[in-house]
């Protein structure tokens, strides 16, 4: 059967994810990007321009995919403490999912040069938003006392940030989700939540 081209789209995300954790966005060849695809090199250039494309679209794609599923969870939602449960649930659950985009987003996003990171600032915006109207409903709910808004998206997602980036570079393996409620607790009492429904 023939590959659609959202198929064949897909498969290039997926195997640049691969290739860019394996050998650092910069050592990184599109043709090892084809050959993990199963595309030849000429069908990369065929989707993307070049390999900072390939990086910016992988970053909104899988972003967007992301946000998707936290705004879906947030749906069912009924407190302040269970959307910021949900957020963080989600986002450690993305990362374990797939440790070669938590690489990617966590370690070579980083090093990239500051157009690079310019040009993926759009899909990280949104996730902050996401975050800030999560805090803005529970001042409007009076579940949080009212604060700074950015200063508490900064708290939450540099605290998630940074523990992901630990996770990855661990000497010892451990499981991201084992500290999915206390990093919640932590949380919770930064922003003086009411205590566990």
């Amino acid at each position: 059967m023939i590959a659609s081209r959202e198929e064949k789209f897909q498969r290039i995300l997926d195997a640049a994810t691969e290739a860019f954790a394996e050998s650092g966005y910069y050592q990184c060849q599109v043709s090892k990007i084809a050959r993990l695809a199963g595309v030849a090199d000429g069908t990369i250039y065929l989707y993307f321009k070049n390999k900072e494309e390939i990086l910016i679209r992988l970053f909104e794609v899988r972003m967007g995919h992301f946000i998707d599923r936290i705004r879906s969870g947030l749906e069912s939602c009924e407190t302040t403490r269970m959307r910021l449960r949900t957020i963080i649930q989600t986002h450690f659950s993305n990362m374990v999912n797939d440790r070669s985009l938590a690489v990617v987003t966590q370690l070579e996003l980083r090093q990239s040069d500051p157009s690079l990171r310019a040009a993926i600032s759009g899909p990280l915006r949104d996730y902050f938003r996401l975050i800030e109207e999560v805090i803005q409903e529970g001042i409007e709910c009076q579940e949080v006392t009212p604060i700074n808004i950015k200063v508490a998206r900064q708290m939450i997602f540099g605290t998630l940030d940074e523990a992901t980036t630990d996770w990855l570079l661990a000497r010892t393996e451990r499981n991201l989700l084992d500290e999915v409620d206390p990093i919640l607790e932590l949380l919770a009492r930064a922003l003086c939540l009411p205590e566990k429904e």
